[in-house]
């Protein structure tokens, strides 16, 4: 969330941030920052005035004592004060309340080289790489090609599971493994410690590295239970350090999480319903990055490069978009993402996205930096990006690996860790 002192220090450039946001039905909580962020000083220093007077009636009260005098107009004018002060603390409790609540809604502000925009449409791309396929024969879709070579079962995952789940089937499991191992064995060469973590965390910790409409669109919750399934490895990573001080000689802290995700897409129906493209779970590998605010930077370009590098290795061709002010979601500062060709969508489609979330996350979870025995230097600042979602990935290889006799061919340089060059490597019997 946003420091109150520069929502309050600086109104019209949080304002000027929700309009290019599209947000301008949450400019009131600007100004409601700012006078409830005034009547708590007030309150404040009203109930530091009432505690040095407690402080001289309780002095007098003890030379009473002493003096073997009356007390008992004095005690209750500090009784009094006590009532007062505790009124006063309340109502200062509410307005806490009230104004963490505006500020957990209010964006973080934009770098501003993000352009604006309202719709995805009106984002940038910043470069494209690789030549997009030509073939000689009809394109087939994913599943199409999936389901002729019997590697996908969508029919009997929605009989238990419902719509959007799959079961993945033979060389496609062995291709999404190979996928995983291929993003940690790159992530790690490059010196990102290897993290699983918990498929499941409290509400706390999840709404410190996200927005409220996750919770709506997107998180499952555990009945019974103040637990949450994870919708990405970002989440209990970027949470992981909650109320803690790191030391800045560590910084930069980059890790390489491996999960299962799950997304209940609540605000795609109708969006991408065949196949694996957009489904409930599947399984990513997430960079993610704790560093001080001036290596923060390099360290959003580098996040990007380290994923480039993954899909120019799979020899897939793709984009990258600078997202703009109307599309970027309210964490992140700025955001780039990959989109791979769907060859037979006829478009590019994102796979990968790269935020810098600034000290937006650090300041909701108290994660800050400094050195051993001294005060705390500041807030961390927090920064993620997806290295390879698996199914998505494999959505783009069978469609730009296909071959006329139907057969998909594995990108060479997955070809140590899957064992076979070619899906199906041979004929399955369920």
């Amino acid at each position: 969330m946003l420091d109150i002192r520069f929502v309050r220090e600086n109104p019209d450039v949080v304002k000027a941030d929700l309009k290019k946001r599209q947000m301008a039905d949450k400019l009131r909580f600007v100004d409601d920052v700012v006078k409830l962020g005034a009547d708590y000083n007030k309150l404040l220093q009203e109930v530091e005035q009432l505690r040095r007077q407690r402080n001289e009636k309780s002095e007098n009260v003890a030379k009473l004592k002493k003096a073997g005098a009356d007390i008992s107009a004095v005690s209750a004018e500090v009784r009094a004060i006590n009532s007062g002060i505790a009124l006063k603390e309340t109502r200062m409790q509410q307005l806490s309340e009230g104004i963490e609540r505006m500020l957990y809604a209010l964006p973080n502000i934009l770098h501003e080289s993000v352009p604006v925009g309202a719709t995805e449409e009106d984002s940038q791309v910043i470069r494209t790489w690789g030549e997009l396929p030509k073939f000689s024969f009809p394109v087939r879709g994913h599943e199409e090609l999936a389901l002729q070579h019997n590697l996908l079962d969508i029919e009997r995952a929605g009989k238990i599971a419902g719509a959007r789940f799959a079961f993945l089937k033979n060389e496609l499991v062995i291709l999404d493994v190979a996928l995983q191992r291929f993003a940690l064995d790159h992530l790690r060469a490059k010196g990102f410690q290897v993290v699983e973590p918990p498929h499941m965390i409290h509400k706390k910790p999840f709404s410190g590295v996200t927005d409220a409409a996750a919770f709506e669109e997107t998180i499952y919750k555990i009945e019974g239970d103040d637990l949450y399934l994870i919708a990405t490895a970002e989440h209990p990573l970027g949470s992981m350090f909650m109320g803690e001080v790191l030391e800045e000689k560590q910084l930069p802290l980059r890790m390489a999480g491996l999960s299962p995700c799950y997304r209940r897409e609540a605000g795609a129906h109708g969006k991408d319903t065949k196949g694996i493209f957009r489904v409930h779970q599947f399984t990513k590998v997430e960079q993610f990055v704790f560093c001080t605010p001036e290596q923060s930077w390099a360290e959003f370009e580098q996040l990007q490069k380290n994923a480039e590098e993954l899909y120019r290795k799979l020899e897939l061709p793709y984009r990258v978009m600078n997202i703009c002010t109307g599309d970027i979601g309210t964490i992140a500062a700025k955001k780039y993402d990959i989109e791979v060709w769907m060859p037979s969508q006829g478009r590019y489609r994102e796979v990968t996205s790269c935020s810098h979330c600034t000290d937006y996350q650090a300041r909701r979870l108290n994660v800050r930096f400094g050195v051993e025995g001294e005060k705390p230097k500041g807030l961390v600042h927090t920064l993620n990006n997806t290295a390879i979602a698996t199914a998505r990935t494999m959505v783009a290889i069978m469609e730009n690996f296909q071959q006329a006799d139907g057969t998909i061919k594995i990108p060479n340089v997955l070809v140590p860790y899957t064992g076979f060059s070619r899906m199906p490597e041979k004929k399955s019997v369920i």
